[in-house]
């Protein structure tokens, strides 16, 4: 290698002159292998290298004087931009051979590698070149220090580009598979709580921050709401509000202002709005100022946020519209027998509740399922919805049924099951109104087989109708109807105890009686 060229060997090439980069995506020194097994040139090579930086980076020189040795660095370090390899060391074909495992075993091919060799007629380039995932061939005799150092800076120039390229690739792979999760999610505050989460995975950091939401804004004093928070913003989920004087909120504010996210660090605030006018201002503060990949792949990632949000409001909207449906039915049915109160309401109340003491204690794994308890407690109210077909005279008569007129009650069963189990058709998959046909029709079913209007046992009956059973009866025996007053609670949990493996289903009852071990909770009180 040849030193006249040039006296100054102090090469700058820095695209950001005067910038300090404090982020690791920036401020890495370059870190380049030299392999020899001559010690003169690892030492020629530092020298003429010294003081060369790239856009603002340093280089870091490592040495290997085996091919052997070398292999060892490269599986240990996966961040070697540039090999400055030798053919011939341990063997004539020593460099080589460490390309193969480079490229194959190592599986590395973002580090660019340069081949240097003082025997070219050993190795011919064109051979080499057409044969080996090289990126350039030199002699060492050419090498001078100019040329050198263009080959280096043009090989870092290509890695920093196929880095670059994989990194976007992984970031997208991430906002993929988040937002993919994303879309699963069923309230507001379990999407916002996805989306910090996969911030931090994004920027590879753990960062506090906080999501705010403005649903449909019609005007510009509507104050933000915090729907959750990690880190130092914890509380502000307690709280749902942003404090106007925080910086925090002070830096929301300006990116719903204008409009845009906003990049100040320590204060990162990405916005975004969805088709259907909701806007959203997601805080962040990584410790170090972002890189413009990191950037670009949050602004991606918030337009896939606002898709799954309008996904979001879009569900709801369709559960809110299914439940009044539902709650409709119930009232119609209600309507005509008004001495019933807030019957169906407490009977949701308490199904959800046994329903969700079940869960706890393990019981019934398998029928338990996510859709089971979003929607048993709704479809519920929907249990006595047979009796819109059932006679006033029969339905409203203020003493005990006669046989004829009983067998006439009990029509209205299989007349609720069969008006529901039609309707459920209608909608694919599982709804309210397939549990609330469920329950309808066999919540009069007793596990001894002796109910009605089939003699069903056991399993045979829906667990949905199987807890509504016990709510059912419960409920009616605790209040006033047209026939009886109500009666105390002690005596209510002892008449179902008593038929506790012969009307209902042992496990439901006990998960009532640990429902009200402490007195009647107050929400079963409301409209005695």
């Amino acid at each position: 290698m040849s030193g006249g060229d040039n006296a100054d060997d102090s090469w700058i090439i820095d695209d950001d002159a005067g910038a300090e980069p404090s982020n690791p995506l920036e401020n890495k020194p370059w870190r380049v292998l030299i392999v020899d097994d001559e010690a003169d040139v690892h030492s020629v090579t530092k020298l003429a290298l010294r003081n060369v930086t790239f856009k603002g980076r340093p280089l870091e020189l490592l040495s290997a004087y085996t091919g052997r040795e070398a292999a060892a660095v490269l599986r240990a370090d996966r961040e070697i931009a540039l090999v400055l390899l030798d053919v011939v060391m341990e063997s004539d074909d020593a460099g080589l051979k460490l390309v193969e495992l480079i490229r194959g075993d190592i599986n590395n091919q973002l580090v660019r590698i340069v081949l240097r060799t003082g025997q070219p007629g050993q190795a011919p380039e064109q051979r080499v070149i057409v044969d080996y995932d090289i990126n350039d061939y030199k002699a060492k005799t050419e090498l001078t220090t100019q040329k050198l150092f263009t080959t280096v800076i043009a090989s870092l120039r290509a890695y920093e580009g196929l880095v670059t390229i994989e990194r976007s690739r992984a970031g997208l792979s991430k906002i993929l598979e988040g937002a993919t999760n994303l879309y699963q999610v069923h309230s507001l505050r379990e999407l916002a709580s996805g989306v910090l989460n996969q911030i931090s995975a994004i920027l590879d950091v753990g960062a506090d921050g906080m999501l705010c939401v403005v649903q449909n804004r019609q005007g510009a004093g509507m104050m933000p709401q915090v729907i959750a928070a990690t880190g130092n913003y914890t509380a502000m989920s307690d709280d749902h509000q942003i404090m106007d004087e925080q910086p925090a909120a002070k830096a929301v504010a300006r990116a719903l202002a204008e409009g845009r996210s906003v990049f100040d660090h320590p204060l990162d605030v990405l916005y975004t709005k969805t088709m259907q006018g909701h806007e959203f201002a997601i805080l962040v503060t990584p410790p170090w100022p972002l890189a413009d990949i990191q950037r670009d792949l949050l602004e991606v990632f918030c337009n896939r946020i606002a898709a799954a949000f309008d996904n979001l409001y879009l569900y709801d909207q369709l559960r809110k519209a299914q439940e009044a449906t539902v709650s409709a039915l119930a009232d119609l049915a209600e309507f005509r027998d008004k001495d019933t109160g807030g019957h169906v309401q407490r009977v949701r109340l308490l199904t959800d509740a046994i329903t969700r003491i079940l869960y706890q204690q393990g019981k019934f794994s398998n029928d338990l399922t996510p859709e089971f308890l979003e929607m048993v407690g709704i479809a519920s109210i929907l249990h006595d919805v047979g009796k819109v077909g059932t006679p006033d005279r029969v339905l409203l008569k203020p003493a005990r049924h006669t046989p004829e007129e009983r067998a006439i009650m009990e029509e209205h069963a299989e007349i609720g099951e069969v008006v529901l189990a039609r309707a459920s058709e209608m909608v694919d998959g599982t709804s309210y109104l397939t549990f609330g046909a469920q329950i309808a029709g066999y919540h009069h079913e007793h596990v001894d087989g002796s109910g009605y209007p089939r003699g069903l046992k056991r399993d045979e009956i829906p667990l949905a109708a199987r807890i509504v059973a016990v709510v059912d009866v419960f409920d009616a025996l605790l209040h006033r109807r047209p026939y009886k007053e109500p009666w105390p609670l002690v005596e209510v949990m002892q008449y179902i105890s008593e038929r506790s493996g012969k009307q209902f289903d042992p496990d439901v009852v006990d998960a009532l009686a640990f429902c009200v071990k402490d007195g009647l909770p107050a929400w079963l009180q409301d409209g005695e």
